[in-house]
């Protein structure tokens, strides 16, 4: 048989494959439809069931939010519209299976930990500042997990989160510092190791040995990278790291953290997925915070402020203090620079600092103050520079924290 060109084989052969006939055309495309259909279906509800399951992670403290709203009228107001102050707690809770291990659970926790993040309006920086577990402050009246208020009274700073959780020690911090607590996260050993672990491990780096039995952390000189227990041990540790005072474990937990805040950064964590989504996992399932951050759309507002802030520019700090005059274990704020340091906080105003000095250094001047029977001069830390007033405290910043 030819076709009209004499060609065998008819249409076929001459111009290419015979087309399926309309009808069937229509079916494979409804086919390829429904199937891409599917396809979006799947991803959009896996998609959902990830966000759901990482909202549903979040732990919201309403008891403090309660206990804050009741004390509105004494708390601090702001003086800069759009900074944020996030107070960040590290609870040494021996509740859980997990955090067993540490010791007894007594059903108490303490502040191990308490840092003060303040968030310009603008965003294009960010500081740290530790307070001592040891301060010595004015704790008001708080209420305690079995509906018994505590008397006002002076007492070690931790004891605030003994007696009254995160709400006791927010009003703390706002009676020490002047400064509004926006929100806060809390944060147990378990909780801090599983972050750590879902980053792949921090970078530290040693000037001398470790051998520390009480952390469980025996490292050789050098640059380390710790995963969860060896980190917490680091972070923790006060017999074998420096000269075992709260500061020089503070300084040690801020070069963590900078280290932590630089492997976040990288692309190796915010753009590998399978790095990603651990990490929002881990932190999700390990914070306790306000309503105002116990949702994931919260928690990502946060980031996404915060993401792009340069490393030379998230500061780290502890507020100034020197050994209490009737305990030298126990701490005092140093005046005027505490003073001055919070001023600054409040109005939004960028902070400088520079490296503390070395640790023989630090402990004769510690020895120095602790023997002279009045109060010292300001700190050294606190320099005027420029023709206006702009202290400069001690302190790092995140991108110092690099092992090079």
């Amino acid at each position: 048989m030819t076709d009209s060109a004499g060609i065998p084989g008819g249409t076929d052969a001459a111009g290419g494959p015979r087309r399926p006939p309309h009808g069937r055309r229509r079916r494979l495309l409804r086919r390829a439809a429904l199937g891409a259909a599917l396809l979006v279906l799947a991803g959009a509800g896996t998609g959902w069931w990830l966000y759901n399951k990482l909202d549903g992670n979040i732990t919201e403290d309403t008891s403090a939010a309660a206990e804050l709203e009741r004390y509105e009228r004494e708390r601090p107001t702001h003086l800069a519209n759009g900074s944020q102050n996030i107070l960040l707690i590290g609870s040494d809770s021996r509740s859980g299976k997990e955090n067993a291990r540490y010791g007894q659970d007594r059903g108490t926790q303490r502040s191990d930990t308490v840092i003060l993040l303040h968030l310009p309006a603008d965003r294009k920086s960010a500081a740290a500042v530790s307070i001592p577990r040891d301060l010595m402050t004015d704790v008001p009246s708080c209420l305690k997990a079995d509906g018994q208020r505590t008397r006002e009274q002076l007492a070690q700073f931790n004891w605030a989160f003994e007696w009254g959780g995160a709400a006791c020690t927010i009003r703390t911090v706002e009676k020490l510092t002047g400064i509004r607590v926006d929100h806060h996260m809390v944060v147990d050993f378990n909780g801090f190791k599983q972050m750590v672990n879902a980053v792949g491990g921090v970078e530290v780096c040693l000037g001398r040995p470790v051998d520390d039995t009480e952390a469980k952390l025996r490292l050789p000189a050098g640059r380390h990278l710790l995963q969860g227990e060896q980190a917490l041990g680091f972070v923790r540790a006060r017999h074998s790291l420096g000269n075992g005072s709260d500061t020089d474990r503070m300084e040690r937990q801020q070069q963590f953290l900078g280290s932590l805040v630089n492997k976040v950064q990288s692309n190796g964590v915010l753009l590998n997925p399978t790095r990603l989504y651990p990490l929002l996992d881990a932190a999700t399932s390990s914070v306790t915070t306000d309503p105002g951050l116990a949702s994931l759309r919260g928690l990502y507002e946060l980031v996404r402020g915060v993401r792009n802030i340069p490393t030379e520019h998230v500061t780290f700090l502890t507020v100034p203090r020197r050994p209490y005059p009737s305990n030298p274990n126990r701490d005092e704020l140093v005046q005027p620079d505490a003073t001055r340091l919070f001023g600054q906080l409040r109005a939004d105003e960028p902070l400088k600092v520079t490296p503390p000095p070395p640790v023989e250094e630090r402990e004769r001047n510690e020895r120095t103050s602790h023997a002279e029977t009045a109060p010292p001069d300001p700190s050294p830390s606190a320099t005027v520079t420029g023709p206006s007033p702009a202290p400069t405290f001690t302190g790092t910043t995140a991108d110092s924290a690099d092992c090079r």
